[in-house]
């Protein structure tokens, strides 16, 4: 008899943040942690920018409007540092799930002023911080509020199961970053998105399934899509007038879970908070790679190579006690395990 594969609970999470209120935020993205883990799932993806927002504001308003000076600066001050408290208390709710947590957040360096970052967090079931992504590239308005981040966070964490690993909003196009990421053993990917749901975004949610659905099917992995949706009260702190309300077609959301073969085994659903569950059978990624493994067998490293600058803002780095090379070569399986 044979090796045996894991089977294990997925879940996404599709909800509204208390929008820039880091701590009542924090306490319901840990009520809908240890929901999830109560219903079973030991891997739980949740949207981006969901502590305490996403910059939704330059949606509504001028870059130069005093009100939009207001909402950055309340960004900032309920911004998350990690480690800390914040990442502290989902730490405990993760453990109490014994599940893994990629939770969207924005993010500050202890002791700075002004500075953020579109951050994805990585906490295990034993509740310790396993690491960030930082977004790579800010899209449309967040690059009046967010830095970029560099290839120092662009990895993937081992688990019992295989690699976790994920990438915010428009990175999941970036074929670069997610070669990078199914390179470096990628077998579940979280991807975290916004609440699409005003007039002239209908597109979008198509968007996300062609680079899900794709995803899925390139790396032959199971893909976990977490959107956040809008509630009246993000309106009501946005100070929306009826003129802006009026551009809303919806709530957002489209999250969804999909098999290696490209498929919704969960969802998409569009509209209202909830938690979608699906079961992920790792056989199946067997099944897939056995045919077409696109950093193995069914790749020609003699013919293409991936180089990634993983060193940390023009520093090197360590992790888990050991120096991250500054910059991996990704252009063979033997140099994958390097990185």
């Amino acid at each position: 008899m044979g090796d045996t594969f894991a089977k294990i609970k997925a879940a996404a999470v599709q909800a509204a943040p208390v929008l820039l209120d880091r701590d009542a935020t924090l306490a319901k993205a840990c009520r809908l942690i240890e929901e999830a883990g109560e219903a079973g799932a030991r891997v739980i993806g949740f949207p981006e920018g969901y502590i305490p927002a996403h910059p939704y504001w330059y949606d509504f308003y001028g870059i130069n409007d005093p009100i939009c000076s207001r909402f950055n600066v309340e960004l900032f001050k309920n911004a998350l540092v990690i480690p800390g408290p914040a990442t502290d208390a989902l730490g405990k709710a993760a453990r109490k799930a014994h599940a893994y947590v990629v939770m969207g957040c924005a993010e500050k360096d202890a002791g700075s002023y002004g500075t953020l970052y579109n951050t994805q967090i990585i906490i295990g079931p034993d509740g310790d911080v396993l690491g960030k992504h930082r977004k790579l590239s800010p899209t449309a308005g967040e690059r009046l509020i967010h830095s970029g981040g560099d290839g120092s966070t662009l990895s993937t964490y081992a688990t019992p199961f295989g690699g976790l690993s994920g990438l915010i909003c428009g990175e999941n196009i970036n074929s670069l970053a997610r070669t990078a990421l199914l390179q470096d053993g990628e077998v579940v990917h979280v991807a975290s998105w916004p609440a699409f749901a005003m007039r002239g975004m209908e597109r979008l949610s198509q968007g996300i399934d062609i680079r899900m659905r794709y995803y899925a099917f390139e790396g032959r992995i199971f893909v976990i899509s977490s959107a956040a949706v809008w509630s009246e009260a993000m309106k009501d702190v946005l100070e929306l007038d009826a003129a802006a309300r009026s551009r809303f077609i919806g709530q957002g959301g489209h999250s969804g879970i999909l098999d290696p073969m490209g498929d919704y085994i969960a969802g998409p659903q569009d509209e209202g908070e909830t938690i979608l569950y699906a079961e992920m059978d790792f056989e199946q990624v067997a099944r897939g790679k056995i045919l077409q493994d696109v950093t193995g067998h069914y790749q020609r490293f003699d013919v293409f190579s991936l180089k990634v600058n993983r060193e940390a803002l023009g520093q090197g780095i360590r992790q888990a006690g050991r120096t991250v090379p500054a910059v991996a070569d990704l252009d063979s399986p033997a140099a994958d395990s390097e990185t």
